[in-house]
This record gives C-alpha cells, sequence and structure tokens, in this order.
C-alpha cells in the first residue's frame, strides 16, 4: 500500500508535469506562429489576402521606390514574437478564467487544460509554411501556388478550431456524462433569431443608404432596377435606357416588380435597399425551419441560422466588391429556400407556388430545378425500394421529380433560345460571350464541350475553381459535404460558373442559388455529422460522446468558421477590409460624409424634371425620375444608334469629374461641347469642379 507521503508527492509531480506540458505547448506555440506570421508579413503577396498593399508598406516601414512598391520587407522575428506572446498569453489566461467560472473547475487546472489544448491550434498554423516551403524545395509550383493565395483559408480554420475548442471545454462536466442534450425553448430561439436577423438589416441596409447617398452606387446593374418601376409607373415600358430594348431581352426577371405597390407610396431607390437586406436576412427562418426539423435542436437551427447571416458569399447579394447594391438574384436565395422548404415537408402546393415564385428571380434558377426534379426522382425510388418511408400520400413524388426535370429544362430552351433573343431582334443572348472559348452561340458552346473534353476539364479543374468551392464551402465547416446528395443539386451551375469567364468570384451574383443549395445540404449534414463523429471516435477509441459534446462542437464549429472566414472576405462591420485604412472599402471612404456628394445637391435643381438629361454613372441614378435618364459613357446604346454620342433629344449632360471611372476633368475633354460649341451652353460652376453641366441651346 502507498503511503500518504508517497501518494501526497505523486499527485505533485503529476501536477508538475501538466504544468511543464502546458508552459512547453505555449512556448511551442509563440514560436511556430511566429515564424509563420512573420513570413506571410515579409511578403506583399502573401499579406496582400489579409490587408491592402498600402497598409502592409505602412506597417512594415516601407516606401513605394522608382520601380514601384517591394515585394518582400525583411521584418524582425524579436517583434512579431513579442506581439505573438502577448496575444497568446493574454488570450490564455482571460479563456481559463472563462472555464474556470463556467465549469467550476480551479483556476489551475483550468489554466492547464486551456494551455495544452488552446495552444495547439497556433503550432497548427505553422503546418501551411511547412508545406509552402516543401512546396517549393521539390518544385511542385501547383501546390505553391494554391498555398500563396489561400493562407486567409488556413488562418481561419485555425481561430474556429481554437474557439470550438473554448467551447466545447466549456461545458460542465455534469452535462458531458448525459445522454440528452440542453436545449432552450424555441421561443428562445425565435427570440434570438429575430434579434440577429434585425441586426443584420439595419447594418446593411444603413450602410446601402450611405452609398446610395454619397454618390457610390452605380446605375448600370443596380440602380437601374429602380428606373424599372418609375418606367413602368411612368408607361414607359418595363426598361432602363441602359438596355436595347424592354428588359426581356436581357433577362426573364421581374421579381423587383412585386414592389410596386410599396414604390407608389415610396419612390425610391432607398426602398428597394431595404427590401433586398431584409429579404435576405429573413431567409434565416427557413434555414432553422430545415435544421431544426432535421436535428431535432433549437440550438443547432439557431446556430445555422446564425452561419447563414455571416456567410460572406450570400452577404455579397447585398454589397457586391464593385458596391453594386441591388440585385434582383439576391431574392432568390430567400424564395428558394422557402421552397425546398416545402418540399421537406412534402407540401406540393407550397413546392409548386414557390417554383413559380423563384423563376421570376431568373432563368438561371432552372439550372437548380433541374438537378433538384432528379433528386427527387431518386430519393422517391430508393424510400420506396428501402421502404424507409410508408405514409399514406397521393402524391407520387417520382412523378414530380421528373416532370420538374423536363419542364425546367424546356423552359431555359424557350427563355435563352426564343423569348430573349425575340426582344433581342433576333440577336444572341448576351452572356453567350461569357463563354468565348468554346464558342459564339449556346449549341457552339455545347458542341465544343463535347467534342473537346480537354479544353472542358482544363477550365474545370484549376486553382481558380478550387477557390471558388473553398469560398462557398470553407464558411459553413464543409457540413454540405456530409449531404452529397442535397450538394449534387447545385453542381451543374457550379460548374456552368467555373467555366464563365466573369463568374468565377463569389464576390458578385452569380451564385445565389448556390447559397440556398450551400445551407439546404448543410441542415441535412448536420445530424450526419453528428453520427459520423460518433462513429469514427468509438471505432479509434472506448470514449463515448456524449449528445451534449457534440451538439456543443457542431453548432460552435459552424458558429465559429462562419465568424472567421467572415473576417478576411466580408465587406461590413466584422471584415477586416471594412477598418483598413489602405482598403478600397474602409468605411470612412465609403460612408462618412464627403464633399463630392455635398456639392451635387446643387445640381438636380438647375434642371428641369421634364428634361431628357445624359449623365455619367454613379450620379446616373439621381436622374431616373426625369423625362428620361441616358447614360453617358463609352458604351454604344440603341438610344442613340450605336454611335459615340448623346441621343439627339439631350436637353442636359451632366459629368461627375471626381468618380472612380471618370476620364473627363474639365469642360475642354467633352466631345459634344469641344466639338459643337455652337449647340451646348456650359452652365456656371458652383461645385468646385466636381461637377459638369451643358444645356443644349435652342
Amino acid at each position: 500500500m502507498m503511503s500518504p507521503k508517497s501518494s501526497s508527492s505523486t499527485v505533485t509531480a503529476a501536477s508538475a508535469g501538466q504544468w511543464v506540458r502546458a508552459f512547453v505547448a505555449i512556448c511551442t506555440a509563440v514560436l511556430l506562429a511566429s515564424s509563420c506570421v512573420q513570413t506571410w508579413l515579409s511578403s506583399r503577396v502573401l499579406t496582400s489576402n489579409f490587408i491592402s498593399p498600402a497598409s502592409w508598406m505602412s506597417l512594415v516601414g516601407v516606401q513605394v521606390g522608382p520601380g514601384g512598391a517591394p515585394d518582400e520587407a525583411p521584418i524582425e522575428f524579436t517583434s512579431i514574437a513579442a506581439t505573438a506572446a502577448a496575444m497568446i498569453v493574454s488570450t490564455w489566461i482571460l479563456g481559463s478564467i472563462f472555464l474556470a467560472r463556467r465549469t467550476g473547475r480551479s483556476i489551475a487546472s483550468a489554466l492547464v487544460c486551456w494551455g495544452l489544448w488552446g495552444s495547439l491550434w497556433w503550432c497548427l498554423l505553422d503546418l501551411w509554411e511547412w508545406a509552402w516551403i516543401g512546396g517549393g524545395l521539390i518544385g511542385w509550383q501547383g501546390l505553391v501556388t494554391f498555398l500563396t493565395v489561400t493562407p486567409q483559408f488556413w488562418l481561419a480554420f485555425c481561430v474556429s478550431g481554437w474557439l470550438t475548442t473554448l467551447c466545447c471545454l466549456s461545458i460542465k462536466p455534469a452535462q458531458s456524462t448525459l445522454n440528452v442534450t440542453s436545449e432552450s425553448s424555441p421561443r428562445t430561439s425565435t427570440r434570438w433569431l429575430w434579434l440577429a436577423c434585425g441586426l443584420y438589416i439595419v447594418i446593411f441596409t444603413t450602410m446601402n443608404w450611405r452609398l446610395y447617398f454619397n454618390l457610390l452606387i452605380p446605375h448600370g446593374d443596380s440602380a437601374m432596377y429602380e428606373e424599372h418601376l418609375w418606367n413602368v409607373l411612368h408607361g414607359k415600358g418595363f426598361r432602363s435606357y441602359l438596355d436595347q430594348g424592354l428588359f426581356w431581352g436581357e433577362h426573364i426577371q421581374f421579381v423587383h416588380l412585386f414592389l410596386i405597390p410599396l414604390y407608389v407610396l415610396w419612390p425610391s431607390h432607398l426602398l428597394l435597399e431595404l427590401a433586398e437586406s431584409t429579404a435576405l436576412a429573413l431567409g434565416a427562418f427557413p434555414v432553422y425551419w430545415m435544421t431544426r426539423r432535421q436535428s431535432g435542436s433549437d440550438k443547432l437551427a439557431l446556430a445555422a441560422s446564425i452561419a447563414y447571416l455571416l456567410y460572406a458569399p450570400m452577404q455579397f447579394l447585398d454589397i457586391e466588391i464593385d458596391l453594386k447594391t441591388f440585385r434582383p438574384e439576391a431574392f432568390g436565395i430567400p424564395l428558394l429556400l422557402l421552397t425546398l422548404d416545402q418540399l421537406e415537408r412534402r407540401n406540393l402546393r407550397g413546392l409548386l407556388l414557390g417554383m413559380c415564385m423563384t423563376f421570376t428571380v431568373k432563368e438561371d434558377y432552372a439550372l437548380i430545378f433541374g438537378p433538384l426534379g432528379l433528386w427527387i426522382f431518386t430519393r422517391d425510388l430508393w424510400q420506396r425500394r428501402s421502404q424507409t418511408v410508408i405514409q399514406a400520400s397521393k402524391v407520387r413524388w417520382w412523378l414530380v421529380g421528373i416532370s420538374m426535370s423536363v419542364g425546367s429544362v424546356a423552359y431555359l430552351w424557350v427563355a435563352t433560345r426564343v423569348v430573349m433573343p425575340w426582344f433581342r431582334s433576333g440577336a444572341e443572348v448576351h452572356y453567350a460571350r461569357y463563354f468565348e472559348k468554346f464558342g459564339k452561340t449556346p449549341e457552339q458552346i455545347v458542341q465544343t464541350m463535347v467534342t473537346q473534353p480537354g479544353l472542358l476539364f482544363g477550365e474545370l479543374i484549376s486553382t481558380s475553381t478550387v477557390l471558388y468551392a473553398l469560398a462557398m464551402l470553407a464558411p459553413v465547416a464543409f457540413l454540405a459535404f456530409f449531404s452529397p446528395g442535397r450538394l449534387a443539386v447545385g453542381g451543374p451551375l457550379f460548374g456552368i460558373l467555373c467555366l464563365n469567364e466573369l463568374a468565377k468570384d463569389p464576390r458578385h451574383q452569380f451564385h445565389a442559388p448556390l447559397v440556398a443549395i450551400v445551407f439546404w445540404a448543410v441542415t441535412a449534414g448536420i445530424p450526419n455529422a453528428i453520427e459520423c463523429s460518433k462513429i469514427i471516435v468509438a471505432r479509434l477509441s472506448e470514449v463515448t460522446l456524449s449528445p451534449a459534446l457534440l451538439s456543443t462542437l457542431i453548432r460552435s464549429l459552424l458558429v465559429t468558421t462562419a465568424l472567421a472566414t467572415n473576417f478576411f472576405f466580408s465587406l461590413g462591420p466584422l471584415g477586416i477590409s471594412f477598418w483598413d485604412p489602405g482598403s478600397s472599402w474602409f468605411w470612412r471612404t465609403l460612408y462618412a460624409p464627403s464633399r463630392r456628394a455635398a456639392l451635387f445637391a446643387g445640381v438636380p435643381p438647375k434642371i428641369p424634371i421634364s428634361s431628357r438629361v445624359a449623365s455619367t454613372d454613379f450620379v446616373h441614378p439621381r436622374f431616373t425620375h426625369y423625362d428620361r435618364s441616358y447614360d453617358y459613357s463609352g458604351y454604344r446604346r440603341k438610344v442613340s444608334n450605336y454611335e459615340e454620342h448623346v441621343p439627339e433629344d439631350t436637353d442636359f449632360i451632366v459629368i461627375d469629374t471626381q468618380h472612380r471611372y471618370s476620364e473627363i476633368k474639365n469642360p475642354s475633354e467633352i466631345p459634344e461641347y469641344r466639338d459643337h460649341p455652337e449647340q451646348w451652353e456650359l452652365l456656371p460652376d458652383q461645385t468646385e469642379g466636381y461637377f459638369i453641366i451643358l444645356m443644349r441651346k435652342r
């Protein structure tokens, strides 16, 4: 028998050993994380994944020389290590205090536990550097290129893992052994969801409105949709004067016309911005319903909804990277999510109504409903064969699926080969030029893809394609992979977007349907991920994971991954670019009151509302309520017979000399005034040269 003295010494020795391991883990984390950060900060190319080049030069203390900005800058390891040590040690102490209060354990025990497990993620951070150096040594250029453009993903993964570990360690010992999870009431979860949605609406509506007030919203592909509503109400047809005719020649897209009852009461572009942000936020509710139905957990459902609101590809439908703030495609996300929710409820009428409403968003959604019909068909056959679902239903869902697929293909063909060309006077649809590598018409494009598979797969299998997939799936912790059948529904559209020369970037609007499909797959992937975790842990060890721990693990991983990726990609207040002074999306540059906007306030009163105005982009949205509003740019429009001049009936020309694409700085550079001074009168400048106003002489 061991004496009390020897027993006490053993406990003391064990405690000392744990302290030593925790101390070694923290020191190793500081060294490895500092080494990786030093590699990133030493390179302008690598650092551009996180901050702007201007901020990088300011941070490392270099200046632009005669040959431009340098690509490399020496960084002292000691300064980085000191900063890393301060951050890691402070978060170690604060995290330990949180764990001690949360779980009731002693401060010493919490320090040891969090020191060991928390430091692990900062050690893993340096795996990126090892892979990057190793790829360069063996000459694997593809790996080096991929790692060069993805350090932000790896950092987001480590931050997410670190936060998830803290959440899992915070489970009380009594809960970790229970066979059930502690659930909040549905009413409580719904209240939190309403609060989150309201916060999103307030933040993004405010941002959109400030961009409008500061004359930063382009008319083309954004404010032009407000002109549609105005022209429809005033008998000018469903069109913008940017279009070659009626808008039906551009897209079968009219979902924004449903805003007309509200627009009659408030005829402003601000209404459209509010409606879009509200619609995107409310998409969190079908995500909540479907997740709760699949997992039976209100907490998991709330986590999935919060992840949806933090999902950067969804937020880019609200404010694109080029500051196009209104896209009718945004309404397709909540509409498609509601349609999928009705499908899960096996409500045929709701499904058909949702399909009809979603088709008003854009003809592209046929590329979703076609594969979705095949998914319904195969699911119904599988359930009948395996007899997993036996219920009294008069609906033959396999027939619904086949009809949906055939109908979607037929609709897409009629829309792109009959309706749109008819409104374009027989001209080819405009987005055929997005696939110029394969041909000039849809028939040529399909023929090239079939006859030249090497060219096809060369475009599909590339670094940009992998980056696109990472941008869509990494923010949801890849949980969509746990429902491969649902995720495959978006496969055809994803492939087409990868072939599109303009759409390989989820910071635009093309990927809108995929947002709904990704979260539809996530809702079913969550319970599958929990079951897989149980099986894997059971086979690797004799430990049985409790439902409370698994639930905390999945929901923490989902929310923290969405949050961490939001840091590096979002244009919102959680994104680094929002606070980066050298970034084009710095909050003071975009949202603070500007001198340019203040001076423009004196321009519209000089122009009668009955006039026909040709104006440059960004101020163009302020003239859409005039008799006619023409685009003054280098694009040849139908209203000017596709010639480089303003339409003959133009009364005023308004030039914004300070917008980002402005090439005209003084009146002598305006072709109409320079070549035909007898036709145009230059109005006195009261805007300090910011704006030029020409009036046609009568």
